[in-house]
Parts: structure tokens; sequence; C-alpha cells
């Protein structure tokens, strides 16, 4: 086995502002003190000297233009379950450690990424594409993976003795044990955890007491780790509240992308899609707005969800500034890949099909665009209409022109060749409008391809009825 640990050490910062994003120095206060005390700072912050356990009237007068929002741990789990349900794509088992890393078990993942240099290249570019910054380490032993992500980020020990050899190198204010237990230790005159290691456990545990040294055999992997799976859940719904009222659709796009690459992280995980999904936008005095966004084909590529879902936005018009932003999805069905033929050309960067009718729909919205649904009628001018297809036909799969006139005219001269045909189609005897007639494709004598017919069994009186691109 080999225990990869995540730990993401701005994950505070990044759910506290998770509907605007960090400008200038900010910091976060301690929920949980009844003073306000800064909790973390930023780098920009840490620059003028705001540190953790500052009051913030201490911190405001270091640092005047300083930005402070109150953490937020509700908003911190969300955000470290949708980190799982990114790497859920790299793992069958990952486990949340709150409140911000996360261990996913990747030894039986190996050989499906070609090894850990790749697996880990793929795990760090993800995650720095999504702006979260991590450390990363790996070894057989859960707990000690943790303790290595802490403070040696990159390492890999796949060997059980080398993770025994390197924690013994680690002082002991890096080896995971609690404060308090450290300080005692350092009382005692130990400073590195090889010399804790040496105690015979009777002693051991006088001095740390049952849980230092059951934290110890577990980062050594003489004991084991329970280690709960997490699991992708089956609906998605995600709310974004604001700090103040945001008015218009521009200032809503970063809050809209963080809560679409939520949903695309969910959908890696549990290899699903998504087809439909509906943006509500809350105003004052209880009123709200609803976005429906639908799409041709499940889709689950974050920048694709992202664009329909900005697209559609803008088109809405908002009654009021909207003071929070919620997505929810329903119904995530399975993801099928557009099949593709293996020797099927590259036509460089071209919108496939899917793509150019979900932006337009988008854009122009559902009633803008019609389709072309297949009628069980042989005859050409009756074979189709305009409109949302229902049930479709299926009819013989012949060369057939899109470009239709819209009745046929006689066709003058004659053609100059005679490429393909005849076909002959007799249909119509039982509503009065009976069709027999030998379509051709033909060329004219100017070099264009058309689509003709003659009454059957003569040999004159061309009628145009269509043409070939």
């Amino acid at each position: 086995m080999l225990w990869a640990c995540l730990r993401f050490p701005g994950l505070a910062f990044s759910a506290a502002f998770a509907a605007t994003p960090e400008a200038g120095p900010s910091a976060l206060l301690d929920h949980r003190a009844r003073q306000r005390l800064i909790a973390a700072a930023n780098a920009e912050a840490s620059a003028f000297g705001v540190r953790r356990g500052q009051s913030l009237a201490a911190a405001r007068a270091l640092c005047p233009s300083l930005e402070v929002r109150p953490r937020d741990p509700d908003a911190e789990g969300r955000l470290l379950a949708e980190l799982a349900a990114w790497c859920y794509q790299f793992s069958g088992h990952v486990s949340l450690v709150p409140p911000h890393a996360i261990l996913m078990e990747v030894g039986a993942s190996l050989r499906l990424f070609d090894g850990w240099p790749v697996l880990a290249e793929r795990l760090r570019s993800g995650l720095s594409a999504q702006g979260h910054a991590h450390t990363l380490a790996a070894t057989p032993f859960a707990a000690a993976s943790w303790v290595f992500a802490a403070h040696a980020d990159g390492m890999v020990l796949p060997e059980r003795e080398g993770v025994r050899r390197m924690l013994g190198a680690l002082p002991l204010d890096q080896s995971g044990l609690p404060v308090a237990t450290v300080t005692s230790l350092h009382a005692m005159g130990f400073r590195r955890l090889e010399e804790v290691f040496r105690l015979p456990r009777p002693e051991l545990t006088r001095r740390i007491g049952r849980e230092g040294v059951n934290w110890l055999d577990r980062i050594r992997g003489e004991a084991a780790d329970a280690l709960p799976a997490w699991q992708p859940p089956a609906h998605f719904r995600q709310k974004i509240e604001f700090d103040g009222e945001l008015d218009g659709s521009q200032p809503l796009l970063f809050p809209l992308r963080r809560l679409t690459r939520t949903l695309a992280n969910l959908l890696a995980a549990r290899d699903g899609g998504v087809q439909r999904f509906t943006l509500t936008l809350d105003h004052a005095r209880g009123e709200s707005t609803r976005v429906v966004v639908a799409m041709a084909a499940p889709q689950r590529d974050a920048e694709r969800l992202f664009e329909l879902a900005r697209t559609r936005l803008e088109r809405t018009t908002l009654p009021a500034p909207a003071r929070a932003i919620e997505l929810d999805a329903e119904e995530l069905p399975v993801f099928r890949p557009p099949l593709r033929d293996l020797f099927e050309p590259i036509h460089g960067d071209g919108l496939d099909w899917p793509t150019l009718d979900e932006r337009l729909r988008a854009r122009l919205g559902n009633a803008a665009l019609r389709q072309i649904a297949l009628v069980a009628d042989h005859r050409p001018e009756r074979a189709s209409r305009y409109g949302t297809p229902g049930a479709t036909v299926s009819l013989p799969r012949r060369r057939r022109p899109l470009w239709l006139l819209p009745r046929p005219i006689p066709m003058r001269p004659d053609p100059a060749a005679l490429l393909a045909g005849p076909e002959r189609i007799e249909s119509g005897w039982w509503d009065g409008n009976d069709a027999r007639r030998d379509y051709y494709i033909v060329r004219t004598v100017h070099g264009q391809q058309a689509w003709a017919y003659l009454p059957p069994g003569t040999l004159d009186g061309w009628m145009l009825h269509g043409w070939f691109a």
C-alpha cells in the first residue's frame, strides 16, 4: 500500500473568500475566541507584521487596509469535500482529515497512471490549475504521510524501514504529537523522535500517555489507521452567500466559476455528467431569480459548464442585486464520451455540433433554434419538418441533398451527365397526393451537382428538386 497525503494550508482562506477573491492584505478571525483574535494571515498581511493570536485592533494598527473575514468551518468542510471529489478520480479510497488534509491510497493506482512521478505531477498540476496551494507526501503509513506532508513536501518513501529512519530524524515539534506533550518531552531533554523511540514502552506510556504512544505506533505502521472512505453524494447543491449585494452579472462570475468547478469535481468522482442544472439568485425581501441551464447531452467539463452558465446568466435581467447564488443539479446521469472513429481526421480547433448547439441556445434562447425531425414519409418534400424532434423514424440511408427547393421546377437545359440513379419513389396514394418519380443525381452543364427526377418510363421532362453542396 502507498498512502498519499495532500495538505492545503490556504484552505481556510479559499473557503472564506469563496464569493470574491482575496485582494491585498487579508486575515481570518478565530470563530472560537471570545475576543476578536487573528486566526490566520496571508503573505501580504504577514509582511506588515500581522500574526496569528494578535487582537484585531493590534493587527489593524499594523495594517490599516487589512481585510478581515471570520473563519467558516462549514465552508471549509464543503471545500475539503470538493477537493476529495476531485481526488476520487485517482483513488478508490479517499479519506478526509479535517481541517485541511486528504489521505488516499494510491498504491493500486500506480500502474494505471504509469508510476508515482506521473501521478504526482497530475495531482499537482490539477490542483495548481484550480488555485489550491498544497503539499504532498507518500509513504506506506497514512499517519506518516500526514506528518511528512506538513514538513517535507514532495517526499515519497515506498520502503517501510526508510520511513522509520526518516521519522527518527524529525524534531519533536514536527512529530504530530500535541503541543503540551512536546513541551513536556523538551523539558525532559528529548529533542528528536529517535530518542523517544528508544524508551521502553511502559516508561514511554507513563511520560506521554496511551494516546501519545498510539500516535507513535501509527506513524511507524505498528498500529492500523481507521480511515473511513469518503463517498461522493448522489446529488449536487451548493450555495455561496455574499458579504454584501452584487449588482449585475459580472461580479457573479467568480462565485459562479467556483460552483461549476465544484460540480465538475463531483461529476469526475462519480464518473457522471449533468444535462440540466438550476442557478438560483437570492435578492432582498425574499425574492429570487431562477436560471435554468440545459445541454444537448450530459457534460462534465468545468470550462464548458461555466461558459454555458455564464452565457445564460448574462442574458438574464436581475430585478435587484444578488445576496447569494446557489447551484442545484438533481440528476447526474452516466457520462459517455463521444465515440470517434480511429481514423477520423482532425479538424483543427473548430467546435463540434453539440457544443455549437449548446452555445447558440445559451446565447439566443431555445426558441431561436429549430431542429429537423424525420417523418415517416418517402416523399422528399414531406420527409422532414422543423421543430423539436420526438421519436424519429429511420428511413433508408440514401444520398439526399439538404437544400431542397420549395417545389420542383422544370430543369433547363437537360443534365449534362447522370451520376447516380434511378431511385424510384412511389408514395402518397392514401392522401390524394400520389407521387411516382425516378430520381437521379446529375451534373448540369455548369458543373453543379443537382437532384432531379423524371416521370417513370419517360426520357424527358426533367424536374429539378434540390442542390448538393
